[in-house]
C-alpha cells in the first residue's frame, strides 16, 4: 500500500513533465495553446450557461411547488409493483434532472436508514446506474449550440428507466 500511494503521489506531476517534454521535442508553443484551451473553456461556459441556469430555476420551482410529492403519489402504484421502496421514488424522479439535489436524496435515505438496508442499497445503486440526463442535454448540446435533440431525449429516458428497473433487480438479486 505505500509503495502505491508513493507512486500515486507522483503521477500528475509526471504527466506534466511528459506533456512539456513531448511538446519541447515536437518544438510546439505549449503554453500559447494551454491559453487558447483555457479561452475556448470560458466561451464554452458563457455559451451553456443560459441553458443552465434554466436548467436549476426549473429543478427549484419542480421541488418548491411540490410537484415532486405529487407525482410520486400518483405513481405509487407503479413504484409497488416495481418493488421500489417509497422512498427512494423521489431519487428515480429527480435523478435524471438534477445530479446535486439527487445527491441530496441519497445523502437522507443513507442517514435515515443506513447504507446496509436495502433502501440504502437501492438508492447507491440507482444514484451510479442512472445519468442526469437535462443536464448533460443541457451542456453537451448547449455547448455546440443544438437545439434540435431529436430522439436523444426519449432513448435517454428510456436507458434511465431501465437503469431504474435493473438497478431494482440486481439489489433483489444480490442482497435478497
Amino acid at each position: 500500500m505505500g509503495v502505491i500511494r508513493h507512486i500515486s503521489d507522483y503521477a500528475i506531476p509526471a504527466i506534466f513533465i511528459i506533456i512539456l517534454s513531448a511538446a519541447v521535442l515536437k518544438k510546439v508553443k505549449a503554453f500559447d495553446l494551454f491559453i487558447d484551451g483555457a479561452k475556448d473553456g470560458i466561451e464554452t461556459v458563457i455559451k451553456i450557461m443560459p441553458s443552465l441556469a434554466g436548467l436549476l430555476v426549473a429543478v427549484g420551482v419542480f421541488k418548491a411547488s411540490g410537484a415532486l410529492e405529487i407525482l410520486t403519489f400518483l405513481l405509487r402504484p407503479v413504484i409497488d409493483l416495481l418493488g421500489m421502496p417509497p422512498e427512494v421514488a423521489p431519487l428515480a424522479l429527480l435523478r435524471p434532472i438534477s445530479g446535486s439535489a439527487s445527491f441530496a436524496f441519497v445523502t437522507d435515505i443513507i442517514k435515515a436508514f443506513g447504507p446496509d438496508t436495502y433502501e440504502g442499497r437501492v438508492a447507491a445503486t440507482m444514484m451510479g446506474s442512472t445519468e442526469t440526463i437535462f443536464y448533460t442535454l443541457a451542456v453537451y448540446y448547449g455547448s455546440v449550440g443544438i437545439k434540435n435533440i431529436r430522439y436523444t431525449l426519449v432513448a435517454a429516458i428510456m436507458a434511465d428507466i431501465i437503469s431504474v428497473i435493473a438497478s431494482l433487480w440486481a439489489c433483489r438479486f444480490i442482497f435478497g
